[in-house]
């Protein structure tokens, strides 16, 4: 039996790209991710809303909930969980470090 798939720490963005309180889309291979500054702390998510074809990075941040432009769908950007309708269902998170000013995040292997 085969190992799964190692995941690898990918660097997406450098951390002053991202402002305080701020999102950053950003895309890697074919992931669309969001970046998210909640107090300091680096989040990140898909960034497509799971309810209909919006950016997330396109909507509002108010403290760690992004609100989607389309339909106001609401996330936790900490955990992904949708906050009620019109969400259909969560959004994927990825594992974020900063690293010498890099923002990298942990993504599935590629290949």
């Amino acid at each position: 039996m085969s190992a799964p798939p190692e995941e690898e720490w990918i660097t997406v963005a450098l951390r002053p790209e991202l402002a305080p309180g701020g999102m950053r889309a950003v895309a890697f291979g074919d992931f669309h991710i969001a970046l998210y500054d909640v107090g300091g702390q680096v989040f990140a998510t898909d960034n497509l809303c799971t309810h209909a074809h919006a950016y997330l990075t396109d909507g509002t941040l108010e403290r760690d909930v992004v609100e989607c432009p389309l339909h106001g769908g609401r996330f936790c950007v900490r955990t992904g969980a949708g906050l009620g309708p019109p969400i259909p269902c969560d959004l994927k998170t990825y594992p974020v470090r900063v690293v010498e000013n890099e923002i990298q995040l942990r993504l599935p292997q590629l290949f």
